[in-house]
């Protein structure tokens, strides 16, 4: 993408960056279902809430590698049950996958299942190696401007 080599002039390691925008650019091909919301709270918290109404907890799937969140659902094949009759069928039970990029340093904590809701803990854990630190300058001798001196 030639269009972002100015906002590359001034960083640098951000090799991943155009992958995820590429990605991020790529048309949705999931229509919007199951439907989500992510939520951060203020103590660096944050929360996938997945609408998975129909599902039971053994038919969903979260994996995560390489900062990719990956929520999936197959519904139960169940044979056609011939005492029922369908007079409205308004849940959708199909099977998807979505996928969330998450950030660096970004862990998922634990999921739970609620009330047809799915619901996905994370956190921003920033290790030390990482946090801003102070770098010395050193100098040469006792002289301001770092010279010799006569």
């Amino acid at each position: 993408m030639n269009t972002l080599a100015p906002l590359f002039r001034h960083s640098v390691g951000f090799d991943r960056f155009d992958d995820w925008l590429e990605s991020v650019l790529r048309a949705d091909q999931s229509n919007g279902y199951p439907p989500y919301d992510i939520i951060r709270e203020q103590d660096g918290t944050y929360r996938v809430v997945m609408a998975v109404a129909g599902f039971g907890r053994d038919e969903l799937d979260i994996t995560v590698q390489e900062n990719l969140l990956r929520i999936t659902g197959k519904p139960r094949d169940n044979a056609p049950d011939d005492t029922r009759t369908w007079l409205h069928r308004g849940i959708a039970r199909r099977a998807f996958e979505r996928s969330f990029r998450l950030a660096d340093h970004v862990q998922v904590e634990g999921a739970r299942f609620e009330d047809g809701l799915l619901v996905v803990a994370l956190t921003r854990v920033v290790p030390e190696s990482a946090k801003p630190r102070r770098v010395p300058i050193q100098g040469a001798g006792n002289t301001v401007d770092g010279g010799g001196g006569e």
